[in-house]
């Protein structure tokens, strides 16, 4: 019990061996208890965005505030249940210690408050109300991934205090200057002939859309710009709606930058272009913040975001891309590829199978994607009729692929297939549609043919045989992949500023004057979801926000309980300042950016040094394994890891080019476990793979440093099976078992030899070794005998000059004879008869060790 290591629980009087204490901290860390605490969280989250917000004692409302006394109580008991067991706050680990725990408490304590103080009319109580929105901010301190995105963010924040302090001091210097160039001169009368507020007054004639015929009598009213530079309040919040590029040019009259070129003297209304030059000083603040300082300020987000993800690699055995690479080792498994053993059903699964094949299908399909965008309005009967004939063609074409399929492959295995499943729907719906429209022609049914758009997807499939794409392509997966904490933290963000928005402007009045309307409000949660998102892409927030400020066209609706207390209230509050900016910036300038961290940070492969493994690579292992394991038992013959091998290029294969000694040699270095029936394991040699091309504990004994690999991969991934362990790293203690390493030593060892007895001049120590490895080669000379199957004789074909093991020579030749012929080691082969285990009794060890001194490996 680690928790209760301390010497009380308030370190009062509370002692740690109380019964209570121990049946406390099993309560609190029961999954149980932790699930429903969450899903608790998630309720009352979810009823305070269904809160009516006109009407404070409407029914729905009623009942819901039954629900959070509810939720309030199984929150106090479950902090009370974590004080008992963790204490309070006055030693090391207690429970306001940590920084959720307090924003537990404090959100606790805004409900406990508010129910005690209940009339809605005390402002207290209204903001207590509005603090309930935190309530969701308890579920980060639950969520391990969405806790981990939140402190990289803290952290990023924190770092970048320096270049915000610089962003503001410009901004502000701008502000300054702003203020003694424009104060006073954002004034104009709804009376273009009147420059003064003394002039503007009384009545004037206006015309009703410009005719003469519609005059209109209308009252003088002297304006001040709704963004001004008066006081240097002002002209910041002025100056960062220039800094997000809205409103700042556009509508004469709103704009920020022709009021102030039209800006004339203090108190004097506008003079057409009076003060051109005057665009010098915003096109400087744009060039400066806007496109300098606010990318900086982006741009080492993003960075130090990536920082603090790297951190946890920090100090560790491992680095990122190792680790990345080895969990991919542990956690794949080989692909079944169906292979018909029937001649005609094989025939028919090689033509679908076959480049060809697939080639005149993606043909097929872009003809039929073309077809499908010739569509227009309005319609030709003599083109609608081409494409009519054309429709039929290429469904009876797919109808064939269909078949084909399910006769090569059989229909389990074609349904098992989603693209093919996906194929046969829309072949299905496509006769469908064809005989309705030929029954029900001019119906309004939804044609079938526009799903044939998604069959281009199929083209992927095929561009992603190329390792550029293929590498775009599981670089876009893994974002995407990665993403997911990051929406969370977004989704988050919108949930608390809608539920803000509906408390705090749910009763703005709806006017199609301004940018509060009825497609724009906050009286539902969608509706403020929407506006909030209509905020982040920048479209005019700056009017939603003037909108929704205390102004004097900002009245309440009618529905609202303000507006039945007083009818001319206005429900516009300044709030809509900080709200709407501090939205802005969190979500457009920093959670945003947090996708393009992901993203950047997942692109690394695209740009970093191609000779360096990662895990992109491995996924074509897997699919060439396929095809020497089709039934994805696992296991291939270690004759065919050569082939496997150089079928895949570098870093992680030995490519085409690579001469058979040279991949012997690395077969060798790779040492993975070799059965008894003359096969390797999938795990194994992709583990084996990754191991010796990152070198991955590769220096130093064997033993030693399999056994510290061992200890790290039980650290990081807890859940791997022993067997698996075993497989991918043989414990200490079993030098007798036969490895590929050892096996074709003696290859390279005989080799070698041949090329000795040939004059070939060779080193007095490479010599001395050799004479050892030879001696040692005839010691053990009946246990191979016993030990190899005959399935070392198999043939493959290679583009370098023979190797040894393929030329006749005493070894092979008694290894076959002794198991009754090439024949019979050709049926051994086939039928996979598992031999006798291989002990070697230290024999092949002491060979191998000889072998090392030749420095060949």
């Amino acid at each position: 019990m680690s928790f209760l290591t301390f010497k009380s629980a308030f370190s009062i009087f509370v002692s740690n061996l109380k019964p209570c204490r121990v049946f406390c901290n099993k309560i609190v860390n029961h999954s149980y208890f932790t699930n429903s605490v969450l899903i608790c969280i998630l309720v009352s989250s979810a009823m305070l965005a269904a809160e009516d917000p006109l009407e404070a004692q409407s029914p729905r409302n009623t009942i819901l505030n039954y629900f959070d006394y509810f939720f309030t109580t199984v929150f106090t008991v479950e902090i009370t249940l974590k004080v008992v067991v963790y204490g309070l706050m006055f030693h090391k680990g207690s429970f306001c210690r940590n920084a959720f725990n307090l924003l537990d408490i404090l959100v606790v304590a805004v409900s406990l408050i508010s129910f005690v103080l209940k009339s809605d009319a005390i402002s207290v109580v209204k903001i207590l109300r509005v603090l309930r929105v935190l309530r969701p901010l308890r579920a980060i301190n639950r969520a391990k991934g969405l806790k981990h995105v939140v402190q990289c963010v803290i952290v990023a924040v924190k770092t970048i205090g320096n270049i915000m302090l610089v962003t503001f001091m410009l901004q502000f210097m701008f502000a300054i200057i702003g203020v003694q160039l424009f104060k006073g001169t954002f004034f104009r009368c709804t009376d273009e002939s009147k420059m003064t507020e003394y002039e503007c007054r009384g009545e004037f004639l206006a015309y009703e859309d410009g005719d003469p015929m519609k005059p209109l009598r209308m009252r003088r009213e002297w304006i001040k710009n709704d963004f001004n530079f008066d006081n240097v309040g002002d002209a910041m919040i002025s100056l960062f709606v220039v800094s997000t590029f809205e409103g700042w040019s556009g509508w004469p009259y709103r704009s920020l930058l022709y009021v102030a070129i039209n800006s004339n003297e203090e108190d004097h209304g506008p003079v057409y272009n009076a003060r051109q030059a005057v665009a010098i000083f915003f096109i400087t603040f744009i060039v400066v913040i806007a496109f300098f300082m606010m990318n900086i300020f982006v741009g080492f987000v993003i960075v130090t975001f990536q920082n603090e993800g790297e951190r946890e690699y920090e100090n560790c055995e491992l680095d990122k891309n190792q680790r990345k690479c080895i969990e991919f080792a542990l956690k794949a498994k080989p692909h079944r590829r169906y292979i018909p053993r029937n001649r005609f059903q094989y025939r028919v699964w090689w033509f679908v199978t076959s480049q060809f094949f697939e080639y005149v299908i993606f043909i097929i399909i872009l003809l039929n994607t073309t077809t499908l965008a010739m569509k227009h309005y309005p319609p030709d009967p003599g083109m609608d009729h081409v494409l009519d004939v054309l429709n039929l063609i290429f469904t009876g074409v797919f109808a064939l692929e269909a078949v084909f399929k399910i006769i090569a492959l059989n229909p389990k295995n074609y349904f098992g297939d989603r693209w093919n499943a996906f194929d046969f729907v829309i072949v299905l719906g496509s006769f469908i549609d064809i005989i309705y429209g030929k029954l029900s022609p001019g119906s309004n049914i939804i044609s079938i043919n526009f799903f044939r758009l998604f069959r281009v997807m199929r083209l992927v499939k095929l561009l992603s045989r190329g390792e550029g794409i293929r590498t775009l392509l599981w670089t876009f997966m893994k974002s995407f992949q990665a993403l997911p904490y990051v929406a969370l933290l977004i989704v988050l963000l919108f949930f608390i500023y809608a539920v803000i928005g509906m408390q705090v402007f749910g009763k703005v009045a709806l006017n199609d004057e301004t940018h509060i309307h009825r497609n724009n409000n906050f009286h539902t949660f969608p509706a403020a979801v929407l506006v909030l998102f209509r905020s982040a892409t920048g479209e005019a927030w700056q009017e939603i926000m003037l909108s929704c400020s205390d102004r004097d066209d900002v009245k309440c609706d009618p529905a609202s309980d303000d507006y039945k207390q007083n009818p001319d209230a206005k429900c516009g509050v300044d709030f809509a300042y900080p709200y709407f900016i501090s939205f802005f910036m969190l979500c457009s300038f920093l959670v945003i950016n947090l996708f393009v961290a992901v993203i950047m940070d997942n692109f690394d492969y695209l740009t970093r040094d191609w000779s360096i493994l990662g895990p992109h690579h491995l996924e074509e292992f897997v699919r060439l394994w396929s095809e020497y394991d089709p039934d994805a038992k696992g296991r291939i013959k270690h004759l065919d890891v050569v082939t496997l091998l150089r079928k895949i290029s570098p870093p992680l294969g030995f490519g085409k080019l690579c001469p058979h000694r040279l991949a012997c040699k690395r077969l060798v270095s790779m040492n993975m476990p070799l059965n008894s029936d003359g096969t390797v394991c999938f795990n194994a040699t992709l583990f084996a793979l990754v191991r010796t091309n990152l070198k991955i504990y590769t220096e130093g004994n064997i033993d030693e440093v399999n056994e510290q690999l061992r200890s790290a991969i039980r650290r990081i991934w807890k859940r791997t099976s022993q067997k698996m362990l075993d497989e991918v790293v043989p414990p200490a203690g079993r030098d007798d078992d036969v490895t590929v390493g050892k096996f074709y030593a003696t290859f390279l060892i005989q080799d070698y030899f041949q090329l000795e007895s040939k004059g070939k001049e060779a080193q007095t120590s490479q010599a001395m070794a050799l004479q050892a490895g030879l001696r040692t080669l005839h010691e053990i000379g009946p246990e191979l005998k016993r030990a190899i199957s005959g399935n070392l004789e198999t043939d493959f074909t290679l583009d370098v000059e023979e190797p040894q093991h393929r030329r006749p020579h005493s070894l092979f030749n008694n290894i076959i004879s002794a198991l009754g012929g090439s024949a019979r080691a050709n049926q051994v082969y086939r039928e996979d008869r598992t031999a006798r285990s291989l002990p070697m009794t230290g024999m092949l060890p002491k060979l191998a060790s000889n072998f090392y001194s030749l420095h060949i490996i």
